[in-house]
């Protein structure tokens, strides 16, 4: 099991440098950043720093998308960084749900991703690569092959099916060990029926995780129920609630949803958190004591899970990276 940790674009410059090498000496092998440039300042400025601060740590965003910079300029983006970490950047891909919503745009297609996906790591390998919008092939002289690790996040069929078929890994925005593994297992069997050798794939669970009695934790975390509610929203729309494509526990908690403050996106102060539960909370988190912790997260991994990514968002955000680095991260080890 992998442990990583995801920030916000608002956390301060200085207290990023410090959690990130305070992240990697307590054992986490992956930072994640949020990639929504009109909410949160840019995200790919930042771990180019962070890059500067750490030696093995790997970075990328959670998540980036196909529409929020032209081809050329992510895959040069990306490229370079990964020449000036030594290959320590990853990407992290989806629709652009807040990057292109909170700017009145619509959200990219899965087969935009899936072909984004394909362009992109070919031109950070140095390829030579025609796509639309480009009048003649693109070919970096630069680029020394670097093959380039992209996460895509999913929760409905076809992005699942997406993310097997094109990714290197599927980010999921939850960590419910039942539901991680209806998730993972419709991506690797799409992954295998498309030919792909999936032994290497990874799956990742992002929540956040929070430390103390069960009612504290449930409170400190109850907004990331209601961002998940947002995509579950999506899916429901298209698929409908009874279609089958989606199961009763993920779609039932959203019934009395209200809407969703795009400018709130994943913080506490949304307003749209009424219909959330605190067994949804105490579901879709990690909570409580640290052998709570433990248990859950081999929960986790029993379903199929090879990273969880702790979304930091509370204020103790050091206090989760020590307690995680002497008595979590151990017991996985």
């Amino acid at each position: 099991m992998q442990f990583g940790i995801c920030f916000k674009g608002f956390v301060a410059p200085d207290r990023a440098r410090t959690l990130v090498r305070l992240a990697e000496s307590h054992g986490f092998e992956y930072c994640w950043f949020y990639d929504s440039h009109v909410l949160w300042r840019e995200a790919f400025v930042a771990m180019a720093m962070c890059m500067e601060h750490t030696q093995k740590m790997r970075f990328a965003p959670c998540v980036t998308n196909p529409d929020v910079r032209e081809w050329s300029l992510a895959a040069s983006l990306y490229g370079s960084l990964a020449l000036q970490s030594n290959g320590r950047i990853d990407i992290g891909l989806g629709r652009g749900d807040s990057s292109r919503r909170v700017m009145g745009q619509k959200p990219a297609s899965m087969e935009r991703v899936a072909e984004f996906t394909r362009k992109v790591k070919a031109m950070v390998r140095g390829e030579e690569v025609t796509y639309e919008g480009a009048a003649a092939p693109v070919k970096f002289p630069w680029a020394n092959g670097y093959e380039l690790p992209v996460w895509i996040a999913a929760y409905g069929p076809i992005a699942l099916k997406c993310a097997g078929e094109s990714g290197d890994g599927v980010i999921l925005q939850i960590a419910d060990p039942s539901l991680c593994k209806w998730f993972a297992d419709q991506t690797l069997t799409a992954g295998k029926a498309a030919g792909r050798d999936m032994s290497t794939f990874g799956v990742v669970a992002a929540a956040p995780a929070y430390f103390g009695e069960m009612d504290e934790c449930i409170e400190a975390t109850r907004w990331f129920p209601a961002m998940v509610g947002n995509h579950v929203a999506d899916i429901v729309d298209k698929y409908g609630k009874d279609s089958g494509l989606v199961p009763k526990s993920l779609t039932s908690y959203i019934e009395k949803r209200r809407g969703y403050d795009y400018s709130k996106h994943g913080q506490t102060d949304n307003p749209f958190l009424d219909f959330i539960t605190p067994d949804v909370v105490e579901s879709f988190c990690v909570l409580g004591k640290p052998e709570q912790h433990i248990e859950k997260i081999r929960a986790l991994e029993a379903a199929g899970v090879t990273q969880f990514n702790i979304y930091l968002d509370n204020g103790k955000e050091a206090e989760i990276i020590e307690t995680y680095g002497d008595k979590v991260i151990p017991a996985f080890r």
